[in-house]
């Protein structure tokens, strides 16, 4: 649904929740950011002289840091600590204590020497929700590096990517860090609204490997199933057809059909009734066939020609977008998918969520290294109870 236009005045869902960011990359920052999105007011704890990794990944660079660093750490304030300082430790004790939630994703067991880890934090702070991402748990795993890419291949999204035969492939994102951001939002907000309930807080942990393979589904189901890996099918789907991209005049048009219906307002009745093609699980075994013979009838129009007619009697279709055509096909039904953060900075990508009563908020721009410092030590080296001070 299309966002209210709220007054700033709106409130937001997570209004008055203080989020302690000491997470780097990718899927710790980006669960920060969507809290942000959700109001929450979010300090991100770098590295003095560096920060965070991702601001030299680039190019490309915007204002000298890196696109990808800004595409996950919007509307946050900037503080660099050092914890290996005694009293920058302190500092970053003390706004673990006056935090809601805190994030990391530090190695398991390193933060203990600074006070920082689950159980010295919900020992100085009992309302806390202290959330750890991690690579591999914090069992057997816990020395093992996490990085998407390699949990990508080990967990076995790689082996079931790309056409039969080739070579395994990653997705085109860093997919298992979003995935495990949703899901330590989603364990962050059960942990506010338990705390809500009883005013305890509690220990958060998601780990890469497990939000990948939480999010193989059908894949994960139909090897449990059946004792059988699945392998990879190029853009064509293990247990549906036709579900894949089809040739079509000067390009190619994905067409999801997923009942009998469906297929049958394609508007060829002979394949309708072919013996071979009436029912879905018909239609899989003789899917070579089936493409070939619906190929033959879409070299007469193009994808977007295709999309129109079809998406006319509910085929789910359409062409195979570039970025910016993506874009621009989501500007087009309404979505405003991409937001200003300030003149002179990269725009964003809007929040996915629409809240009637808790409209997200305008995001802002990231913070600069260390951006908030003077401010924040200032705050934190006083009495506890004073409201956190204007953003610069």
């Amino acid at each position: 649904m299309p966002q209210p236009d709220h007054r700033t005045t709106a409130p937001r869902a997570l209004d008055g929740v203080l989020v302690a960011d000491f997470s780097r990359v990718l899927a710790g920052p980006l669960a920060a950011a969507t809290l942000a999105d959700l109001g929450a007011e979010v300090i991100k704890v770098e590295r003095p002289g560096t920060g965070d990794d991702t601001r030299s990944w680039g190019p490309p660079f915007a204002g000298g840091t890196a696109a990808y660093f800004d595409a996950a750490n919007r509307s946050k304030r900037g503080l660099a600590l050092d914890l290996g300082d005694p009293d920058d430790a302190a500092a970053a004790r003390e706004l673990a204590r006056r935090a809601d939630v805190l994030i990391e994703n530090f190695r398991p067991g390193s933060l203990a020497k600074y006070g920082l880890d689950p159980a010295a934090t919900l020992a100085a702070h009992p309302g806390l929700v202290h959330c750890t991402i991690t690579g591999f748990g914090s069992g057997a795993g816990a020395a093992l590096p996490g990085y998407d890419f390699v949990v990508q291949a080990v967990g076995g999204l790689m082996s079931i990517t790309g056409e039969p035969g080739g070579t395994p492939l990653k997705a085109g994102v860093a997919l298992v860090d979003v995935l495990t951001a949703k899901d330590a939002v989603t364990g962050i907000l059960a942990a506010l609204r338990h705390r809500d309930r009883t005013g305890a807080g509690q220990a958060v942990e998601v780990n890469l490997l497990s939000s990948l393979l939480g999010s193989l589904v059908n894949q994960a189901s139909g090897h449990l199933a059946t004792g059988r890996d699945p392998g990879p099918m190029g853009n064509r789907h293990p247990s549906i057809a036709p579900y894949e991209t089809l040739a079509c005049r000067g390009g190619l048009l994905a067409v999801a059909v997923g009942n009998d219906r469906q297929f049958r307002a394609l508007g060829v009745p002979e394949l309708a009734e072919d013996v071979r093609f009436r029912r879905n699980q018909d239609r899989v075994q003789n899917r070579t066939d089936l493409a070939k013979a619906l190929e033959e009838r879409l070299a007469a129009d193009t994808p977007r020609g295709w999309t129109e007619r079809l998406a006319a009697v509910s085929v789910p279709c359409g062409p195979v977008n570039t970025l910016s055509e993506a874009l621009e096909l989501a500007a087009r039904l309404g979505l405003e998918p991409v937001v200003p953060v300030g003149e002179g900075r990269v725009p964003q990508v809007a929040s996915p969520l629409r809240l009637s009563g808790t409209p997200v908020t305008q995001p802002a721009a990231p913070p600069r290294l260390d951006e908030d410092g003077p401010a924040l030590r200032t705050w934190l080296s006083g009495p506890d109870g004073r409201p956190l001070p204007p953003r610069m």
